[in-house]
């Protein structure tokens, strides 16, 4: 069985981005890692400018353009 395409292909290492729903929702860092789960679902790991990591789905998130 193949995996579904991510739900959120423009989401990638090193992009910063902020959490606009879930549990981590408020925060904002850098993608570090990013994995399709069996279902089919995104997952990254972001940290946080204070280095603090977290997961979180990639459909919770919002890739912050012109910002590095």
């Amino acid at each position: 069985m193949s995996k579904q395409v991510p739900p959120h292909p423009d989401v990638k290492d090193g992009d910063r981005c902020t959490v606009v729903a879930g549990r981590h929702a408020g925060k904002s860092g850098i993608v570090q890692d990013c994995h399709v789960s069996k279902s089919g679902h995104l997952s990254i790991s972001v940290c946080q400018d204070d280095g603090v990591r977290f997961k979180t789905l990639a459909k919770s998130v919002v890739v912050e353009r012109g910002r590095a």
